[in-house]
């Protein structure tokens, strides 16, 4: 009997991982995430313009901030033509 409860608690176990993962899963393909993410590089791309005493630093610092939210944008189309194609081997 005692293997059984010891069977039970591993299934519990990988279940509660399964949901873990899940959520950090759920996390890193969200549009909050991003949106942080576009928002604290803005931030510091301001700041580094600033120290730099470039001109602008507010309107200029959404280039780079665009053209990162852009990458990250496009790398899941990346990521889902590269999977097809490792599928196949």
């Amino acid at each position: 009997m005692a293997s059984i409860e010891l069977l039970e608690k591993e299934i519990k176990a990988i279940k509660e991982r399964n949901k873990r993962v899940e959520a950090d899963k759920a996390w890193e393909t969200s549009t909050e995430r991003k949106i942080i993410i576009a928002g604290i590089t803005y931030f510091f791309i301001v700041i580094l313009f600033y120290i730099f005493g470039l001109p602008n630093p507010i309107v200029n610092a959404l280039v780079p901030t665009v053209g990162f939210v852009l990458s990250t944008m496009t790398l899941s189309l990346f990521k889902k033509i590269w999977i097809k194609n490792y599928k196949k081997k």
